[in-house]
């Protein structure tokens, strides 16, 4: 008969060493639930997933459920390292493994990926064909740029010219705009899109920012367009910087935004009305972006933001003699050319803006940032 204290305590002991000490699957730390059937430790979050796959893995609490003697030795004889070895062995460098902070689809689809398809154990590449072709095409969801309605679009993806291209209803008329993926960026956002599949994908045209807001039906498929384009992102960076090495262009394939919200801004001389607009800090880019609202196509507005040997700082305020603004904390950005006032609601959302925004001014600017500051200075 299973010793209950006992089979719990080697559990604990188990999840305490290396590797076994952060989830399988997103890599939280200290996780609390065992696949019994895959032999891994994962998180809540994760166990969530594995749950839905009754076939695939069955999950337990290593610290409330009751477990046998034979299944505490199958996690014994197996854990995180030996599953990574095989149900990893074959994931293409620029496949992006989830972290604990990213949205649902994500870490699901990469749990289904590697446990129900099997995507990555050398013996079924068949299902990597799709996103690692050098072509991807099919149907998304987009939002239009005037009605808001989101309508459904052929778009196209091609590592021969570099391109991505979306289609109105009749293909005959030609794309109705064709996208480099010099400048191509893809991020999940299910919340600001309203759909758990929600994806933001930003480019560069005429030096401003504009977005795309995708969203598809199926988490697979939407995961294998975000794939896609870092699939074709990263052979154009091993292009355009032949000599840098996969460990330098992985970040640069797709990148996340350091932080987004709202704050109030007023104007150069200070003495405009505030207004609400949507910011948002892209530190690879080292740019501050503003928009009216959190879903449009095109920037209102940019700052860069250089470091403090170039003249920029950022500092936590309360102006005076401003008009219009409703709230009171402020955040002060100063550059070479002028000073930025901005307004948050709440005490923490100033101090997480002034701590982000340092954080980009404390990183060493890389040589193509100083073309990025260049351009931007250009268009004031």
């Amino acid at each position: 008969m299973a010793n209950r204290d006992k089979n719990k305590k080697i559990l604990l002991e188990l999840v305490k060493q290396l590797d076994n000490n952060c989830c399988a699957d997103c890599g939280a730390p200290e996780p609390d639930w065992a696949s019994y059937k895959l032999g891994v430790f994962v998180c809540l979050n994760c166990s969530g997933t594995h749950r839905n796959l009754p076939s695939i893995s069955r999950v337990k609490s290593i610290r409330l459920d009751f477990w046998d003697d034979e299944l505490v030795q199958f996690m014994k004889s197996n854990g995180n390292r030996a599953a990574k070895a095989f149900y990893e062995k074959d994931v293409p460098i620029f496949y992006y493994r989830p972290r604990q902070e990213d949205c649902e689809v994500l870490r699901e689809q990469w749990i289904r990926a590697k446990y129900e398809r099997q995507e990555f154990t050398g013996e079924n590449k068949h299902h990597q064909k799709s996103y690692s072709s050098g072509v991807f095409e099919g149907m998304l969801w987009k939002k239009g740029k005037d009605n808001g309605q989101f309508l459904r679009r052929k778009f196209v993806l091609s590592e021969r010219d570099f391109t991505l291209k979306y289609y109105k209803e009749d293909e005959s008329k030609g794309p109705k705009s064709v996208i480099s993926v010099k400048d191509l960026n893809a991020t999940f956002q299910p919340e600001k899109i309203g759909h758990v599949n929600g994806l933001q994908i930003t480019y560069l045209q005429d030096d401003h920012t504009r977005n795309l807001f995708v969203y598809h039906e199926h988490g697979q498929e939407i995961v294998n367009w975000f794939n896609a384009i870092r699939a074709i992102r990263l052979v154009y960076l091993k292009t355009a910087f032949p000599t840098a090495n996969d460990s330098q262009l992985i970040p640069w394939i797709t990148r996340k935004y350091l932080k987004e919200g709202y704050m109030e801004k007023t104007g150069p001389l200070q003495r405009e009305p505030f207004k609400k607009r949507w910011f948002v800090l892209d530190p690879l880019d080292r740019k501050l972006l503003y928009f009216k609202t959190p879903l449009d196509a095109v920037e209102l507005g940019v700052v860069f933001i250089g470091t403090e040997n170039h003249g920029y700082s950022v500092q936590e305020c309360v102006p005076k003699g401003t008009r219009g603004n409703k709230w009171k904390c402020g955040v002060v950005v100063e550059t070479p050319d002028r000073q930025f006032v901005f307004m948050c609601e709440q005490d923490r959302e100033q101090k997480e803006w002034v701590q982000a925004i340092r954080q980009v001014i404390e990183k060493p600017m890389l040589p193509q940032d100083y073309t990025t500051e260049a351009n931007i200075r250009r268009r004031r």
